[in-house]
Formats: structure tokens, sequence, C-alpha cells
């Protein structure tokens, strides 16, 4: 989501919700892609057993990856996936107006190499976010406007006391970052102490001016989507310290800066078309339509159950979220290890509302779109708006305890709280937009929620390194098995390649 910034009985279970449906076909920006694949990925029926070398479980970015690699190496591969799409956690929705917007991932950044290179290879261009104009800030029942080009960047402008403390915590969680082995963070030399305790217990010895504790609460749930209550500190710091690339030490500020972070760019014509386009140059290896059930071993390869469709191979790449991983039936069983891990890596609660308009009217106030606030449903926002801004596009995100407050609302009562959060922020123009999207993760019955699988107190110590080691033939992919960029789409990416690698040396 946009920190991406890419998470139900067996596998992937019933059909998708209907906004999955119809989006892989939504968007006059991703029909061609679309298109194109809809003319080579294989269906269920047309496909009813199959052999291949190495079967793939989800069409997101990390299977999708590793499919390309396998197959450059001169393997045979089929990609199962539960959807009628391809890209996961990543999806264009249509507008009424035919344009399209991202439902799920849509922001990449510094050193975020390997998303930014896939999209380059399949000719997907980016834009920059818009950021031109000053920030809001709603604290207290009182908006304020500043710049976001002084000594402070984007810091909100809080009390003296509350920026002091403020920048004395960000210097220490970034130093602290430093001591973590982004490979295996549940060895790090103060790994027990930190996984012993949550990020909000740490936050609360650290940010001891109440407007400095504010900031890093509404870091925390635009990063996370989870309250600081919800996180392993261990696990924080691990997802600040995987904010980098191999030569580029992660910090927080890469995390949660527009202009040179990870919200700083955009794709020209939405993010699904990189998933769209990938899965085009694998042409009927995709199957869609076809949630996996089963994974048993027999007789030296794997029999991988889906509906309608059952593939034998050789080795096995699962590229699925932790729980979703959870709700394939395995013979035999796994580890309990392994099985333990994903009963404690929980989705975040994720969900985006976009509202449309005739022009981004709030650029003639000075304004770039971006709110952080202290109340509302929507507590931070963004233009969404195209590079030609022929349009406006107001993307809030809903995050953490108020997505979970909204999960069994109906779409107009979530509509209706979103306005007038907008309208709160941006003036009456912003209470009557001409179309509205809405994309709830949390009710998505092959995601449950997003942008990341997150760990509480004692999870990366206790079984973390059951997170990427192989199962006999079977491994595992995903943006949460990354070293960089976990929970994002160059982490998924990067968690293809790394699959790609490890399949290919024992085949």
């Amino acid at each position: 989501m946009a920190r991406e910034r890419q998470l139900p009985q067996p596998a992937q279970l019933p059909r998708p919700s209907r906004l999955s449906r119809r989006t892989l076909l939504g968007g006059a920006a991703a029909t061609a892609g679309a298109a194109a694949l809809a003319g080579t990925a294989a269906s269920p029926a047309a496909a009813a057993t199959r052999e291949a070398d190495v079967v793939v479980i989800g069409a997101g970015l990390a299977g999708l990856t590793a499919a390309r690699d396998l197959v450059a190496a001169g393997k045979s591969v089929i990609v199962l996936e539960a959807r009628d799409r391809v890209g996961g956690r990543v999806v264009n929705l249509p507008l009424a107006n035919g344009g399209v917007t991202e439902g799920g991932g849509e922001f990449i950044g510094p050193t975020q190499d390997r998303i930014k290179a896939l999209a380059d290879s399949l000719g997907v261009g980016t834009f920059a976010t818009y950021n031109t104009g000053k920030n809001l800030l709603y604290k207290d029942g009182k908006k304020t406007a500043y710049a976001t080009d002084g000594l402070l960047g984007s810091v909100p402008p809080i009390d003296a006391a509350g920026l002091a403390n403020a920048a004395i915590v960000q210097a220490t969680l970034d130093d602290l970052a430093k001591q973590i082995p982004v490979d295996a963070p549940w060895t790090a030399a103060k790994a027990d102490e930190w996984d012993r305790q949550t990020f909000e217990t740490w936050l609360r010895a650290n940010a001891v001016i109440p407007s400095a504790k504010f900031l890093f609460d509404v870091a925390c749930t635009s990063i996370f989507s989870a309250e600081p209550r919800e996180l392993s500190f261990l696990f924080v710091l691990f997802y600040i310290a995987a904010a980098g690339n191999e030569t580029n030490v992660g910090t927080l500020e890469r995390l949660t800066e527009t202009a040179n972070g990870a919200q700083e760019l955009r794709f020209v014509g939405g993010s699904q078309l990189v998933p769209i386009k990938l899965a085009a140059t694998l042409g009927d290896r995709v199957v869609l339509n076809a949630p996996v059930r089963t994974i048993a071993k027999s007789g030296g390869k794997y029999v991988v159950t889906a509906d309608g469709t059952t593939v034998t191979a050789k080795k096995v790449v699962v590229a699925v979220p932790p729980p979703i991983a959870a709700r394939i039936t395995y013979d035999p069983l796994l580890p309990a290890s392994r099985d333990q891990l994903t009963q404690r890596l929980p989705m975040a609660s994720v969900g985006k509302a976009i509202a449309i308009y005739d022009t981004p009217f709030w650029r003639a106030d000075g304004l770039n779109g971006q709110v952080v606030s202290d109340t509302g449903v929507v507590s931070s926002t963004f233009d969404n708006s195209p590079p030609d801004a022929s349009y406006g596009a107001l993307m809030g995100f809903i995050e953490a305890d108020e997505a979970r407050k909204y999960d069994g609302a109906s779409e107009a009562e979530v509509k209706a709280a979103v306005l007038k959060d907008y309208t709160t922020y941006f003036g009456a123009k912003a209470a009557s937009p001409t179309s509205f999207v809405l994309q709830r993760w949390n009710n998505e019955t092959y995601t449950r929620g997003g942008p990341v699988s997150i760990a509480a107190p004692g999870v990366l110590t206790q079984y973390g390194p059951s997170l990427r080691t192989p199962v006999g033939g079977i491994h595992w992919a995903g943006t949460e098995t990354s070293v960089h960029w976990m929970g994002f789409m160059d982490g998924a990416v990067r968690s293809g390649e790394r699959v790609a690698k490890e399949v290919l040396a024992v085949l």
C-alpha cells in the first residue's frame, strides 16, 4: 500500500471479491497489458493436469519474478494464482472517468533498485509523486500548513521540546537499526532484549514529550498499518535496517519521506502494469482462478492441487504471505517451527480510499495533498492525480485501529467518514467528488490485510530462522522473506530473484 509503500480455508479459498474480479481488465491505462495476459494465461479448465520442473504458487511480484528467472534458466514453470488477476497486493482500480488509480502498493524510491530495474525492463515508466507546495498538519483541532523544503524536511511543526525529543528518538532508532543483521535480525547482540518489548513500550520510555510521541505513533501506522503496541521492537528495528540496499544502510527517514524517500515515484499507468506485463511474458504458464488446496509429496515429486488444476513438479515455490501459505494443506506436515511461524505473522490492517475530482483543486491553494492528522478515519493522505493533472485524486490510508473499526461498515459509511476528513483538511470542495473508489485489504479473500505481515514480541527470536528455510523441495518467497525492503514491492521482487537462485542451485 503506499509503502507500499504488497498479506480462507486451505490456500487462497473462495472466489475473489467483486472488486478483485473486475480489476485485471480495469482502467484504460492497463487495458493493453491486461488484454495480452488474458490472451495467454491458461484457465483451470484448459489445463486440468500439467507437469513442470517448478510450480510457483502466487502471481504477485514475487512469484512472477521467480518464474521469469527460472524460465530464463531453461526450466519449465507453472504459476498458480487464486485470483483472476495477477499482482497480489498490487492492483489498479478503474475509475469512472476512464483513468486508473492504485489500490495497493504504488510508490518506489531510492535504493529500491530491483523493482525499478524490473519496471524499466518492461517499459513501465515512472513519474514523481506530487510534492509541490505545503503539507498539512491537523492536530488538536487546528490545521497548519507547513513547508517541507527547510531543515526539518517534512517533519510537522510541533513544539520545540517535541522536535528536540523526536530528533533524539529518530537518531537512536537509526543507530540501533545499524546493529541489526538484515539477513538474520534474531542474531543481533541485543535481539532477546529488543524482542521482549513492544514498540509502544520503547516509545513510552524514549518519546517522553507528547508531541514527539504523536509523531512516532503516526509514523508507525503510516509505515506498518499497525499500532505501536502490536509490534516487536526488534521487528521495527529490522524494518528500518531493511530500508536500504547492499551498499546503503536503512534509515527511518527513507521510510517516511516523499522526496528522497520510499514515496518518491509512481508508475505511469498504475503499478499493476508491472506484474501484468511481466505475466504476459510468461504466457500460458500463468494459470488464474486456481486457488491451491494441497501440496503433497509423492514419489520424489510434489503434487500441487488447485481448483480445476493439478500440477506435478520437482520443486515448489510458495510466494504468498505467511498467513495465506498457512491455509494450504501440506503432506507431509510442515515442521512445527515453520507452521508456528505462520501462525504468528498476521497481516496488518489497511485500506485505501481515493476521491476523484475534476481538478486537483488543493494545488491552487498551495498544498501538495499530503496530510498528517491526529484524528479521523484517514490520518495520512497523498495527491494521487495522474502526471498530466487531467483530474484530481486524493488518496487516504485507512490503517490499524481505524481500518478494523470500519471492516464491517458499508462502503457508503466508509465514504461518508472519509469525505468528512477530506473536507476538514481541504475545505468544502472535497465534499463532492465526481467518483470514489475503496480498497479494503482486510476484506480481500486472498490477502486479509496489508501491506505486510507483522511480528509481535517473541516471534523473530523464536521462529525467525524458519522464514526462508526450505522444507524439502518447498521454497518460500514473498516480500516478507526479503532482507531489503520487506513489505514493499522492491522486497517482493528481491525475494523472487533470491528464491529462483535457491531453486536452481538444487534442481
